[in-house]
């Protein structure tokens, strides 16, 4: 009775060990599947109210991107380079555009590889370098490093912390950003060992203490998808001159009202 006893909890233990394998293995090969959503469309119907160009940037690794490009005076105005987050399209940011119009700034907002159209397949060092072309673009156009501001949403935060490290930057936006994609993943993986099977860590703690440019840290106390505790231990790591917008009712998309532009609005002020 003992041994049979024996023989089927052995049984069972392999049986769970093989399973728990197959979702290791699963999970290693299918994770940027996971992470990317470019089909993913929350898209409201918002109309574009502010003038924009259609651009194509290429890169190094000869992929052309998207960018959507608004010109109002480079002399004059600074330029903000718009780095979107892990989901959708450039449509789905709308909403956020419309409001610079009424900002005396330049910007230009590019989608990653395999996002809107794009070719290319999504990966940390591929989003390292589309930031880095479309830096490079602007440069082109004559913007200098100090009239830049690079904004991060999100995954986005990822891209601007790594690119602003050791820069001359007028200033980083970070919106809802992590401490880094392991210890996000952990939330939602809480078995699984993501330290060894993640691929792309994106590890903004470790970055933000390189970067010297000024920096607001924006987030919602009841993020959803990036816990409120990540986005205050990023603005208490981050150098000064730093400030924060932080609310209390804002989940992970963050409402862009009043208090939000007026936020971005003042922390552009401090810049000039």
């Amino acid at each position: 009775m003992f041994k049979k006893f024996r023989k089927n909890l052995l049984q069972l233990v392999l049986i769970i060990f093989f399973l728990y394998f197959f979702v290791l293995v699963f999970l290693y090969f299918y994770q940027r599947n996971l992470l990317y959503h470019p089909n993913e469309n929350n898209y409201s119907g918002d109309k574009i109210s502010v003038d924009i160009k259609k651009v194509k940037i290429q890169t190094s690794d000869n992929i052309q991107l998207l960018g959507w490009y608004h010109e109002k005076n480079l002399k004059d105005y600074k330029t903000l380079v718009y780095f979107h987050g892990n989901a959708g399209s450039l449509e789905n940011r709308i909403h956020k555009l419309n409001h610079f119009k009424d900002i005396n700034i330049n910007f230009l907002i590019i989608a990653w590889r395999g996002f809107s159209g794009n070719s290319g397949k999504p990966t940390e060092q591929g989003l390292y370098e589309d930031g880095k072309s479309a830096i490079d673009w602007l440069a082109k156009k004559g913007v200098d490093e100090k009239n830049l501001i690079l904004y991060g949403e999100s995954l986005g935060t990822g891209v601007a912390t790594h690119l602003a490290q050791n820069k001359n930057y007028a200033g980083v936006i970070l919106e809802t950003p992590f401490t880094s994609m392991v210890d996000a993943a952990k939330i939602f993986y809480p078995y699984i060992p993501v330290n060894l099977l993640l691929k792309d860590k994106f590890e903004n703690y470790k970055k933000i203490k390189n970067i010297n440019s000024p920096i607001i840290v924006m987030h919602g106390e009841i993020d959803q998808i990036v816990p409120f505790s990540m986005g205050k231990k990023i603005f208490e790591i981050a150098n000064e001159p730093k400030y924060s917008y932080f609310t209390k009712y804002d989940d992970h998309m963050m409402e862009y009202d009043d208090n939000l532009v007026l936020a971005l609005k003042s922390f552009l002020k401090s810049l000039n």
